[in-house]
């Protein structure tokens, strides 16, 4: 009699949707994702019970769960802000899990990474090729932003999560100058999530207008953009200035890991402005890195256009926690 295949459920969870999927894993190199369902996170009081509803719907009770979460997890803990959940991978377990992981998103997707393929990714800026077994940086602009790396080294890849996001804000010329003094009078220190972000395409633009004495109408990321691809001068202005101090913090992402394989970005806001960012300064911005722009020309920059690129990540993650 055959040994029912491995199996794991992933999940990717944010502050609007709960992802979960079923992953095939008997094939390590590539498991084989299935059964996904997007659940309104705010319907359910609990990840737990999210999940409990999930699994309702499937045959099959997976032993092993990878869960990735929109923020910073400490000893298998995590505290969805946006949701008011604090998430325990003890408590998870209880629904009848052997092994939970409870891990961050963008580690997720850390893990995801060497498993992406040329269709998966849309290019931004020239043609550098991918170097083989090289580490690779992730960076991604959404609710908040993000960072990880899958930190190679010979015969092994460790996927690396941390708080990129709170690195200090760096202007680069007078108007961001100007920026940082706008921002450093509302929240004090300004870290680049207060820019690269949707809240902080909000702040951006509510800085600009007050820098040239403009009327400040528009109080939604989405608004923005929406009317940057009107030709709305403010709201272009502060979309470009997005896309350049994005390309600027990615640069200085890559040098702090020595992204030689490539930086990815990610993020539901990262890809409703690829126009923005293929055609800005991103790439320039990327590159202008004084002594070492030698280094950062030659890494390869790709926005991630898979959509469960998370839970691929989730279950490569799973494949050690199978039982023997």
């Amino acid at each position: 009699m055959n040994a029912p295949a491995p199996i794991a459920v992933v999940g990717d969870i944010g502050g609007t949707n709960a992802r979960f999927a079923i992953a095939d894993l008997s094939m390590p190199a590539a498991p084989q994702i299935s059964a996904l369902a997007h659940l309104p996170s705010a319907d359910y009081p609990s990840l737990e019970a999210a999940l409990a509803d999930y699994l309702s719907g499937q045959r099959s009770r997976p032993s092993v769960a990878v869960l990735a979460v929109a923020g910073p997890v400490d000893d298998g803990e995590a505290i969805l802000t946006n949701l008011g959940w604090h998430v325990r991978s003890s408590t998870v377990a209880g629904l009848g899990f052997g092994a939970v992981s409870l891990i961050n998103d963008f580690r997720a997707l850390a893990a995801a990474a060497d498993a992406l393929q040329e269709d998966d990714l849309e290019r931004i800026g020239s043609h550098q090729p991918r170097q083989k077994n090289a580490t690779i940086a992730l960076v991604g602009a959404g609710t908040g932003f993000g960072a990880a790396a899958l930190v190679r080294e010979p015969g092994t890849a460790i996927a690396l999560a941390g708080e990129g996001g709170h690195i200090g804000f760096s202007p680069e010329d007078d108007e961001e100058d100007e920026i940082l003094r706008v921002l450093r009078a509302r929240f004090g220190r300004v870290s680049i999530e207060r820019i690269l972000s949707g809240p902080g395409l909000v702040n951006l633009y509510s800085a600009l207008a007050d820098i040239h004495g403009e009327t400040e109408d528009l109080d939604d990321p989405h608004a923005i953009l929406a009317a940057a691809g009107q030709k709305q001068r403010l709201a272009v202005q502060a979309v470009e200035r997005f896309a350049a101090i994005f390309g600027a913090a990615a640069g200085d992402i890559a040098l702090a890991f020595g992204a030689r394989g490539g930086v990815l970005l990610a993020g539901g806001l990262s890809e409703a402005m690829l126009g923005f960012l293929k055609a800005g300064a991103f790439r320039s911005r990327f590159d202008g890195k004084g002594r070492l722009a030698h280094f950062v020309r030659a890494v390869p920059t790709h926005l991630i256009m898979r959509p469960d690129a998370a839970l691929l990540g989730c279950a490569r993650l799973a494949e050690a926690m199978l039982p023997l």
